[in-house]
């Protein structure tokens, strides 16, 4: 493929599990010409109980190929939900899906397990692209891990081309809080990533379990609370926090961690506010963690994901990350909801022209690899 700008869409569905973001970008996988319309496909309750009944039982697994009856059953879901959130798009934005060059399909993680080498996105490359009638590049992590590497994150280096366009001073920090929250480093042409621990997944999983809820919108019911400073202290001594980039963790792995907090009180008045403050608290704190553990500290955080829109943890993260500036994306032109969307746009057409997608820095990768696999209409 020649170095020239084309059409892209990006689609993710992260580890919330709320809902399928699609973002239209125009790239030559290197700089960003344009970005384009954005979307979201929001799952239904029966949508997402049986994502997390797929998710339970992924825990069982030992191949990333191996489908039971929920991940089958799950696996059609998203496949589905995704079809529709295409088409649905290119209608409401009139779009001619001959324009478009790739479609980039992250699917929808499971089980991420980088220690034992396995990783589960469930989602049909190959149907979508003959359902859509477009080229499909899917199943993004593979070939990091099978060389090694963590498979995670994969949106660094665009997280890189987009802060080449922010006029913002390096150090700069690119936080994505989804379920999982995950940093990027750029200093120059320096590219460090990871995750860095909890993102809304505990919180999320909390309100559910006590309240019913599926999250704390606006972080009301955190901000009503009192934060156990005991008990982050407690558990900021688990040795992944410790660890230096890169690393990677599973969206299940930290319920065990915060036992503590999901147990704790569990008939006083104040314990769900307790509760969602402390986890909320939580995040912030194993963020503010990886500081020490970065060439230097960053100047500048842009905040994206379902976090950027809690400004309880926006408060806690400005307190945490003093001196820092913390901003979220869009007072850098971004967008919070569908970056990681337009990621895996940018990621597909880096596919189409062979360029890597996961370095040393962002993966623990031997090299620089490529990454994903192009299904065909």
């Amino acid at each position: 493929m020649e170095k020239t700008s084309v059409l892209a869409i990006g689609l993710m569905s992260g580890t919330s599990q709320d809902g399928v973001d699609v973002a239209l970008l125009d790239t030559d996988g290197e700089t960003i010409a344009h970005f384009g319309a954005t979307a979201c496909r929001p799952y239904g309750k029966a949508e997402r109980a049986l994502l997390r009944r797929a998710g339970a039982a992924a825990a069982n697994l030992t191949e990333r190929t191996m489908r039971p009856a929920a991940l089958a059953a799950a696996e059609a879901l998203v496949t589905d939900a995704h079809a529709e959130a295409v088409e649905a798009f290119l209608a409401a934005n009139a779009i001619d899906p001959g324009a478009v060059a790739v479609v980039g399909f992250h699917g929808q993680t499971l089980l991420h397990r980088p220690e034992s080498g396995l990783t589960i996105q469930i989602g049909d490359g190959h149907a979508l692209a003959a359902r859509l009638g477009m080229p499909v590049v899917y199943d993004f992590r593979a070939a990091d891990m099978a060389a090694g590497g963590q498979g995670a994150p994969l949106a660094p280096i665009f997280h890189r081309a987009l802060a080449r366009l922010s006029g913002r001073a390096p150090p700069l920090a690119v936080l994505n809080i989804g379920g999982v929250a995950n940093i990027t480093f750029i200093d120059g042409d320096a590219l460090i990533a990871c995750d860095t621990g909890p993102g809304n997944a505990l919180l999320d999983d909390f309100l559910r379990v006590r309240t019913g809820r599926p999250l704390d919108t606006d972080g009301r019911i955190a901000a009503s609370g009192r934060v156990d400073e005991a008990a982050i202290a407690r558990l900021l001594r688990h040795p992944f926090f410790a660890l230096p980039p890169p690393k990677s963790l599973d969206r299940n792995d930290f319920r065990e961690w915060a036992g503590e907090v999901f147990a704790a009180g569990a008939g006083g008045p104040g314990s769900v506010a307790d509760g969602a403050a402390t986890l909320t608290a939580l995040t912030a704190a194993s963020i503010a963690r990886i500081v020490p553990l970065l060439p230097r500290p960053p100047a500048t955080w842009i905040v994206s994901g379902g976090g950027a829109r809690n400004p309880t943890l926006m408060r806690m993260l400005t307190e945490r990350l003093a001196p820092a500036k913390v901003e979220p994306a869009h007072a850098a032109g971004w967008s919070a909801d569908a970056l990681e969307a337009q990621a895996f746009a940018y990621l597909a057409v880096r596919n189409l022209r062979g360029l890597p997608i996961t370095f040393p820095g962002t993966t623990g990768a031997p090299r620089p690899l490529t990454g994903g696999v192009l299904a065909k209409p």
